[in-house]
């Protein structure tokens, strides 16, 4: 007789303060800010490995070269921008949000500072899968954090919400247009893109189950 595997802890949407009140902070709090750090490197991880950037980055990518600006920076700046879209959406962010708008992109410069750009490909390759890999890692940890969607994530929700179309239609949508704008901005696209795009989403699956905080039975999985 086999026994079948616990159920995966629900993710919750709960507003700014219930998402505090909900408790297991010593737990929570720790997840969500390993996961954006860990997501900012990974960003960094991509651009050393110069195969192609995530969506979003393609946008961030093009805007460095007409701004002076650093790659993080760039991705601090667009967040910020991104959670002014969230008025009229009627989106409320969490400490999580925040939190996202600011540490991937500190994350991500501390990150470029100290890696180089290899120049053998293999090697370039493999820190190209290595940063959709922990990305998609970073990402599970962040979200199983139950702090607040990030900026981007909440964008995605919120036209959701507003509009009635499914998430895979908007986020598609969303994407494919962040890509073109840092196309025309003269952003870095490439097999990386490709392959983040083709991936992330099935990684985040696979993991989030594991690093999710159970807060209806205050336990994790």
């Amino acid at each position: 007789m086999s026994i079948s595997p616990p159920a995966a802890p629900p993710l919750v949407d709960l507003g700014p303060v219930a998402q505090l009140r909900a408790g297991r902070l010593a737990v929570r709090l720790p997840l969500l800010y390993v996961g954006l750090v860990i997501y900012g490197a990974s960003l960094a991880m991509m651009a050393r490995a110069d195969l192609g950037f995530a969506p979003w980055d393609v946008l961030h990518s093009g805007l460095i070269r007409h701004l002076p600006m650093t790659l993080g920076q760039a991705v601090v700046v667009m967040s910020f921008l991104v959670l002014l879209l969230w008025i009229p959406l009627r989106e409320m962010p969490g400490l999580g949000t925040i939190s996202n708008a600011v540490v991937v992109g500190l994350a991500c410069d501390a990150t470029l500072a100290v890696l180089e750009r290899p120049d053998v490909l293999a090697v370039r390759i493999a820190l190209m899968l290595g940063g959709v890999g922990t990305c998609g890692l970073a990402t599970a940890l962040y979200i199983g954090a139950q702090l607040g969607r990030g900026p981007r994530d909440g964008l995605m929700t919120g036209l959701v919400r507003r509009t009635g179309l499914s998430i895979r239609l908007v986020r598609t949508g969303l994407e494919v247009s962040v890509v073109l704008l840092g196309l025309l901005l003269g952003g870095a696209l490439g097999i990386g893109t490709v392959v983040f795009a083709l991936t992330i989403g099935p990684i985040t699956q696979v993991l989030l189950p594991l690093f999710t905080v159970d807060l209806d039975r205050g336990r994790t999985t």
